[in-house]
């Protein structure tokens, strides 16, 4: 074989590298469209870890204000770790901490701090009344 040869197959095959990035990019966007199609199938979703004390925190808040969030326990899902990559994406955060996330209409408000802060300026409650979560 030539190297002109040789040049024209490289140029045309790809290379495992670029294939393997390929699979991986494919792999994260079928997991963000999960994770968007689970975050509007319920008025309040959670992705939640069950051993997360913050977590815990979360889904008591909103229990104790009448509200029943769905919610997705990551650790005991099998593809719990790219869902998790995933909404790392959303928040746009690269720590290795990301739950809990919370959707309440279909619409990301984001983790604790956020959520948090809604509920001390009361802005939480006029929020879940219109994503039909509350109707007090």
């Amino acid at each position: 074989m030539s190297t002109q040869e040789k040049i024209m197959q490289y140029q045309v095959e790809p290379s495992s590298a670029w294939s393997y990035y390929m699979r991986v990019r494919s792999m994260e966007e079928d997991q963000m469209g999960r994770v968007v199609r689970l975050a509007s199938q319920s008025a309040v979703v959670i992705f939640s870890v069950s051993s997360c004390c913050m977590c815990h925190a979360m889904k008591s808040l909103f229990c104790g204000m009448g509200v029943n969030p769905t919610v997705h326990e990551l650790d005991q899902d099998p593809k719990g770790k790219d869902m998790e990559r995933a909404l790392m994406r959303l928040l746009g955060i690269n720590s290795s901490v990301v739950v809990p996330v919370v959707f309440i209409g279909g619409k990301l408000v984001g983790s604790m701090d956020r959520v948090l802060a809604f509920h001390i300026n009361g802005s939480l409650v006029p929020l879940l009344k219109e994503a039909g979560a509350l109707w007090l």
